[in-house]
């Protein structure tokens, strides 16, 4: 069933079809910003994109503070941004990133930023690391509602030999 809102007298505006525009919007001006970078900065980070959306499959992609963000049940976890000399993950907290110190020493780092190469992807490991840092600060326990294909089924990071 379609939820429809009343919009200060004007027609009904259909919940479902607004959400499906929205989110193709937001993930058309993410392409939009990526397609602005040059190489490598483009592929590096549209690399970065393909990794948070395979860790986190119900992300919804979005513009926040005019950068590429992910959206958990509403709240940023993730982020990136393009610089002249550098990328930028972006955790959008300032406890993410100190709480993985060994993980991120050999980055450029700040409270609510890593920074990294032009021209060399963050390995897949540690994003998933930031990734559930940052979710384990939206829902205590660190569960969620589906997990994302290369977790357990307890919703946490794979575990390696």
């Amino acid at each position: 069933m379609t939820r429809q809102v009343q919009l200060d007298g004007r027609r009904p505006l259909d919940y479902a079809s607004s959400r499906t525009e929205t989110l193709a919007v937001s993930r058309a001006e993410v392409d939009a910003y990526l397609a602005d970078l040059d190489e490598p900065q483009r592929s590096t980070l549209g690399e970065l994109r393909r990794t948070i959306l395979d860790v986190l499959p119900e992300a919804e992609e979005c513009i926040s503070y005019a950068m590429p963000a992910f959206r958990v049940q509403g709240q940023v976890v993730a982020g990136f941004a393009a610089f002249k000399h550098h990328l930028s993950y972006l955790p959008h907290s300032g406890s993410v990133i100190p709480k993985l110190h060994d993980d991120v020493a050999r980055y450029t780092t700040s409270k609510g930023a890593l920074q990294f190469p032009v021209d060399e992807p963050l390995p897949r490991a540690l994003v998933e690391k930031l990734v559930a840092v940052r979710l384990s600060q939206l829902v205590p326990d660190g569960s969620r509602t589906e997990p994302g294909p290369s977790e357990d089924s307890t919703g946490g990071p794979p575990t390696t030999p």
